[in-house]
């Protein structure tokens, strides 16, 4: 069974449109949120949840497979996290 995973990225980032695409060419279910087109209040949320695991760091994408968290667009733990097979 495929972890749950979420992400917070930002709509106009190349990174996180290319973490975007890597989840759905793999067919992996996700949930995103463009952090520059949330609401103020889930803004907040998501920088307290993002600075909570990095020390205060806030950077996108962010991505969270199963209970791991991931910074930045790395295709390699993506794979690793997921079980799939190298490309």
């Amino acid at each position: 069974m495929t972890p749950i995973t979420r992400c917070y990225t930002l709509s106009y980032c190349p990174w996180c449109k290319r973490t975007k695409r890597f989840f759905t060419e793999h067919n992996i279910p996700f949930d995103c949120i463009d952090y520059d087109l949330a609401s103020p209040e889930e803004q907040t949320r998501i920088e307290q949840e993002i600075s909570a695991y990095s020390g205060g760091h806030v950077s996108f994408p962010y991505v969270v497979i199963g209970d791991e968290v991931v910074m930045g667009y790395d295709p390699e733990r993506y794979r690793a996290l997921l079980g799939l097979e190298e490309a």
